[in-house]
């Protein structure tokens, strides 16, 4: 099974996994700008890899096959398992980030179950917001901490992770990223996890000032 992951879009998704991987260690050990920054690079492999295999000319149908799986536990991952695990460090493992988290998980497996199985509508739309958005919202977040008062910072990213888990099995069609928006991501993911991965070196363990 090993010999999947050396085609190229698997290889770019198994990357997405080791810096998943290695972002919840950084939550786990309080220090969620790092966190936050290596998710980042997730969702930049999940982008990348769909575009290689796009491109790949007579690609095997097993490796795809193998590549659609995997794919879609690297989205589960990245966007619902960590930016669950770094909520729950924010508040401190309240019991509103628990009811929060497990909002997340469960509206994860049910948008990713209803993609693998029905795919995006016959306008080529997604149905309900896609799970790539969670990490980006969760960068922006950290990037705008400094404004928003202490106290107040878990409450507003619990408010925000619970709208975000209705917008994913919402009844809500999110049209297909462009190679504009996939610049944007690309160009945001990068100088985000760029200042997010310089702050945390002047950020006290916890990612709070």
């Amino acid at each position: 099974m090993i010999k999947y992951l050396w085609d190229p879009a698997n290889a770019i998704t198994t990357v997405g996994l080791l810096c998943s991987s290695v972002s919840l260690f950084f939550a786990l050990s309080e220090h969620l700008e790092l966190a936050v920054a290596m998710a980042l690079w997730a969702v930049l492999s999940d982008h990348l890899d769909g575009l290689v295999a796009a491109n790949t000319k007579n690609r095997d149908p097993d490796a795809a096959k193998m590549g659609k799986s995997l794919d879609g536990f690297g989205d589960m991952i990245y966007g619902a398992v960590l930016p669950a695990a770094i909520v729950i460090q924010i508040s401190h493992a309240s019991l509103l980030a628990l009811a929060t988290a497990t909002a997340l998980l469960v509206a994860g497996a049910i948008r990713l179950s209803y993609f693998a199985n029905f795919g995006k509508s016959s306008d080529g739309r997604f149905l309900g917001l896609p799970l790539s958005y969670d990490v980006p919202l969760l960068a922006l977040l950290f990037l705008l901490q400094p404004l928003i008062p202490a106290e107040w910072f878990a409450g507003v990213v619990n408010i925000c992770f619970s709208l975000l888990a209705v917008a994913h099995v919402a009844s809500i069609r999110v049209p297909s990223p462009n190679m504009t928006m996939y610049a944007a991501v690309i160009i945001f993911a990068v100088a985000s996890a760029a200042a997010l991965a310089g702050r945390s070196f002047q950020t006290p363990v916890g990612g709070f000032r």
